[in-house]
């Protein structure tokens, strides 16, 4: 799998990041979650993970061609928001050798892919009543 570098909301060493890549999915990178009243929430199956990353990451939708990173809208891949105003985002784990090749991945850090279309959903207003489960 190849990575486009979308970009990230980090400084050096603590690096949320996000990527598209070339099967039509983004693959998100972020801090590993720990927390087990978070985790205790959550039905993670096995083969996926989750990782916790600043909601302004998704600005950089845009350099995808999007016209707003703005979510307007949190559902899966989003399966909570923290008090601090961060995602959960929770998906497969990514273990392609060749896309993490093109990732630095310190050890405190995850990383998920989640198709294009599930993102892109969370740009478009609701119809219905917002479901967001607060962390």
């Amino acid at each position: 799998m190849k990575l486009r570098f979308l970009g990230k909301n980090s400084t050096p060493g603590d690096s949320p990041t996000l990527y598209a890549s070339d099967r039509d999915s983004y693959v998100v990178q972020g801090w590993k979650v720990f927390a087990n009243d978070v985790l205790m929430r959550l039905d993670v199956p096995d083969g996926q993970t989750v990782v916790e990353v600043p909601t302004e990451l998704f600005e950089h939708l845009t350099k995808d061609g999007l016209e707003s990173g703005e979510i307007k809208r949190f559902s899966t891949p989003i399966v909570l928001v923290t008090e601090l105003g961060t995602c959960i985002v929770q998906g497969p784990e990514m273990r392609d050798a060749e896309a993490l090749s093109q990732m630095r991945l310190p050890d405190y850090e995850d990383c998920v892919e989640v198709p294009k279309s599930s993102i892109t959903a969370l740009l478009e207003e609701s119809s219905g009543p917002d479901h967001q489960r607060p962390a």
